[in-house]
């Protein structure tokens, strides 16, 4: 039987599919990457949503080629054409795993590797281990600070980082860490996830908070089992896959750890690197969930409980990756610098380049170096109410309607009862007394020639809306709710105001020619 329609083809023409940060994020089913007429060709997507995109080697603009998916083939002609133009390749999992990672090799000093090996007996694996964990301890406490507004404690893992100068073994340094992250992740476990109200009913309970950074399925933060802690998992994934990198373009070898120890299928040093790194995934996460909303369908519940990212938003976060590089490039240099210092080599020889940062680029020109990262992108806006995108706020502009309509009538509600209470009501009387009296005595005086009824409706009242509702109430000693109704000619004040109002939109009395007078 032949098919009804063909699958839609969309070929990116004019519009480039890369991101701002130079991130190309892929996934799908049968994904393909391969060389056509010189140019890149990508396909990807899922069932009728499929993408053809095809890239030149100038103008891409394209830093990371990042593969979310396990089906499919890369060429080598396409791993070749990366290579050329300096882009790397990250191939992940979606339950956060780093399958694959490739980037652009430049040449490298055997003598590092070397000293790399031999940190743990020269001692240099103590220097650098103590060093990053002071800086991860450091930026933990900067984020339970300001970004949980915990003082206190932030004040106890401040004294744990105290604790690290006088740490001369690897496994001390390992414990200071290890009771610093006790006190950090406790502060996260109360942290609350908001998701629409369309999807309160739809999602289970322990999704609404942070909850145990320990998956109750694994014992360890692995297999997570609700969002914040899978968004966690993640963005560590790129985490470490940019840690591999750094150390790759710097000429080290990302599997010798200096705390971490060596294991099989496991990158020990971009592990070490990637701790200065984390609180910096942990700070965006916290904006995510407290200043935005998460929709259940960015989420996949497992059979077994676990937690796990649909595609289109694992691509989102995906095109994070560039910030998290940026962030340990320093720490990736400082490595680089302190295993330099202990070669033995010849006088006058320069040290490693600055790849990552530009660091010596910049002191060569006689300017001060100074590490700015850019904040990573933040996620597009959702409403509160129904889930949709929005351009701005919290809400749609059609929830934001009803939310507005039912907060009026809330406050509507509590004013009838503050009106009704016993010193509103002595106010109000004393009011009425007020005015009464003031009516009183209008009526016991001549009566003013103008202005007249007509005058009032043909040249006052027109002229009240160049007059602000508090003018207006302050000249006749009403509330402002009373004189905005006057001020729209909903309701006309008593006689005695008109010539107040009168004065006060400059109407003054038209002067009148008597009969033989020129």
């Amino acid at each position: 039987m032949p098919v009804s329609h063909k699958v839609p083809q969309l070929l990116d023409v004019g519009i480039s599919p890369v991101s701002k940060s130079g991130v190309l994020v892929i996934h799908g089913f049968g994904v393909s990457a391969r060389m056509q007429s010189g140019h890149l060709e990508i396909e990807h997507g899922v069932c009728m949503d499929r993408r053809k995109i095809r890239l030149a080697r100038v103008g891409h603009n394209l830093r990371r080629l990042v593969c979310i998916s396990e089906d499919g083939f890369i060429t080598l002609g396409a791993l070749k054409w990366l290579a050329d133009v300096g882009v790397s390749f990250l191939m992940l999992s979606r339950a956060g795993k780093v399958l694959l990672v490739t980037g652009p090799t430049a040449p490298s000093d055997a003598r590092l590797r070397r000293a790399q090996s031999l940190a743990n007996t020269s001692g240099t694996a103590l220097t650098i281990a103590r060093e990053l964990i002071r800086r991860k301890v450091l930026s933990q406490e900067r984020v339970v600070r300001i970004k949980l507004l915990n003082s206190t404690t932030a004040d106890a893992i401040a004294r744990y980082r105290e604790e690290l100068i006088d740490a001369e073994t690897l496994q001390s340094i390992s414990m200071i860490e290890a009771q610093a992250a006790s006190l950090y992740w406790a502060a996260f476990r109360t942290l609350p996830v908001n998701f629409p109200r369309k999807d309160e009913t739809r999602i289970p309970q322990h999704w609404r908070s942070f909850g145990n950074r320990a998956s109750p399925l694994t014992g360890s933060p692995r297999r997570a089992v609700n969002p914040a802690n899978a968004i966690l998992n993640f963005l560590y994934s790129l985490l470490e896959a940019e840690s591999r990198l750094a150390l790759v373009a710097l000429g080290l070898d990302p599997g010798i750890g200096f705390l971490h120890m060596d294991a099989p299928r496991r990158d020990s040093a971009a592990c070490d690197l990637m701790e200065v790194g984390r609180a910096h995934v942990d700070a965006l996460l916290v904006d995510w969930v407290t200043r935005g909303t998460l929709k259940r369908e960015f989420f996949f519940q497992e059979p077994d409980g676990g937690c796990r990212l649909m595609g289109d938003f694992a691509a989102t976060l995906a095109e994070t990756s560039p910030f998290w590089g940026r962030a340990v490039a320093p720490a990736a240099e400082w490595i680089t610098q302190t295993l330099w210092s202990d070669l033995r080599k010849p006088s006058g020889e320069r040290a490693p380049a600055t790849r990552l940062t530009q660091q010596r680029r910049s002191e060569g020109r006689g300017n001060e170096y100074i590490h700015f990262s850019k904040p990573a992108p933040r996620p597009d806006n959702i409403c509160a109410g129904c889930g949709s995108s929005t351009k701005g706020g919290q809400n749609c502009p059609k929830c934001g309607r009803d939310i507005s309509r039912q907060k009026l009538m809330e406050i509507a509600k509590l004013g009838r009862v503050i009106g009704h209470s016993a010193p509103s009501r002595k106010k109000q009387s004393e009011a009425m007394k007020r005015h009464d009296i003031a009516k009183r005595e209008w009526l016991s005086t001549p009566k003013p020639s103008w202005p007249t009824e007509q005058m009032y409706v043909e040249e006052i009242q027109p002229r009240l809306s160049t007059v602000t509702i508090a003018k207006i109430a302050s000249a006749l000693g009403i509330s402002e709710p009373y004189a905005a109704e006057i001020r729209s000619g909903r309701y006309r004040p008593h006689v005695r105001h008109w010539q107040r109002l009168a004065r006060l939109v400059a109407v003054q009395p038209k002067a009148v020619i008597l009969p033989g007078i020129a």
